[in-house]
């Protein structure tokens, strides 16, 4: 004979959608086994007394194997006695203090305490060990990994609505690799624009992550060590599916670590003439690049000089990215004086990014010197030059 079962209910529960302050902390502990007591008071009216409803806890107990005792609630202390109040045809109001009367602990029994307290704690973390492990990936010697957790945020200033971003990460062909299941490029959704001052803004939250490997093996000073670039291409998608190419761009992700912002601003071929922009607006389509590296340098240029004269572009929007990079090095363990002695890559990064400032001021500087001369050449010959007369 089979007896019915309810096989719809559960005898327990197995998610906790409110938890108590006491059941958080008691699942973030070691369970240990415990004895508890309760202290209650029957305050029923005269006549009435043993009904469970008129029960009340006054105190609870609890002592574990190390002889811990947990009192709940608290000592009274120099607070206020707690109080209770029952229903009925006539409420009443009961006062109670809770004190404790034990003679004070010895010295031997106040360190036994800290003894168990430690014990008790050391298990504790021993026990978190055991659940995140021992086990820590360490890079080879003279390798840096470099970790990129990336978002791409949003893409304003486009002429045309419904954006979305197609976006990879390009190695540097020496000395760089990357997981052979690692995914270096990736599509964000179709967004469709609001308006955001003057400008149309689509914003995407999409998120991505990719790790590459940096092995340094020249060991030469005047060697400075590529890095990865980060390429973009922004597309318009219309009603009847058919897209355009609203900008490229490109960026060379951040040589330090830490969470960086950064605007790409992008640009796309165009066609002269009406003809070129009608077919774009109607039909759809517009002039791309066979090769999206050719918006940075494409890794196929052997040359000195890259000369793209005759390619005409126009200014479009821009994409905004955020990256949170990180870095894990062997050489972060070294000292300052042998990480120098080593002339690691981590020692020319930092020299790479000097040398860039130094770029960029050097460059701002002979910009003001040749705005410095166009004025001078354009003033009258007369105000340069003084008179002969003044020239002792």
């Amino acid at each position: 004979m089979v007896s019915p079962r309810d096989g719809g209910v559960l005898k327990s529960r197995i998610v906790t959608w409110e938890p108590s302050e006491e059941f958080v902390r008691n699942n973030h502990v070691i369970n240990t086994p415990l004895q508890t007591m309760y202290i209650m008071a029957d305050l029923g009216p005269y006549g009435k007394l043993g009904y469970k409803k008129y029960e009340h806890v006054l105190c609870t107990l609890k002592v574990d194997s190390n002889g811990v005792i947990t009192v709940k609630p608290d000592f009274t202390g120099l607070k206020g006695p707690y109080r209770i109040e029952t229903e009925g045809e006539k409420p009443e109001l009961w006062k109670y203090t809770i004190d404790n009367v034990s003679s004070l602990a010895h010295r031997e029994e106040e360190e036994r305490e800290q003894r168990v307290f430690k014990d008790l704690y050391g298990r504790h973390k021993e026990y978190l060990n055991s659940l995140v492990g021992t086990d820590f990936e360490m890079t080879i010697p003279g390798t840096l990994r470099l970790f990129v957790n990336g978002e791409v945020v949003s893409a304003q200033g486009y002429e045309y609505d419904n954006l979305y971003v197609h976006f990879f990460v390009e190695l540097p062909t020496t000395n760089w690799s990357s997981p052979d299941i690692q995914q270096l490029s990736g599509v964000t959704q179709t967004c469709a624009t609001k308006s955001l001052g003057m400008d149309k803004v689509a914003y995407f939250s999409y998120p991505f992550t990719f790790e590459a490997s940096f092995l340094h093996e020249d060991e030469s000073d005047d060697a400075l060590p590529e890095w990865p670039v980060l390429y973009c291409e922004v597309l318009s998608l219309d009603f009847w599916q058919r897209y355009r190419v609203e900008g490229y761009g490109a960026v060379v992700l951040p040589a330090t670590s830490g969470s960086h912002t950064l605007t790409v601003s992008t640009w796309r071929p165009m066609e002269l003439g009406t003809v070129a922009e009608l077919r774009r607006f109607f039909i759809g389509g517009s002039l791309e690049l066979e090769d999206l590296s050719y918006v940075w340098i494409p890794g196929t240029f052997k040359g000195e000089r890259l000369s793209r004269f005759g390619l005409r572009t126009e200014t479009t929007g821009s994409v905004t990215f955020r990256l949170h990079c990180l870095q894990q090095s062997r050489a972060f363990m070294e000292s300052s004086s042998l990480r120098k002695r080593m002339q690691s890559v981590l020692d020319r990064l930092e020299g790479f990014s000097q040398q860039s400032s130094i770029h960029n001021v050097l460059e701002a500087f002979h910009r003001a010197r040749r705005r410095m001369q166009e004025a001078r050449e354009s003033l009258p010959q007369d105000l340069v030059s003084p008179p002969a007369t003044m020239v002792s």
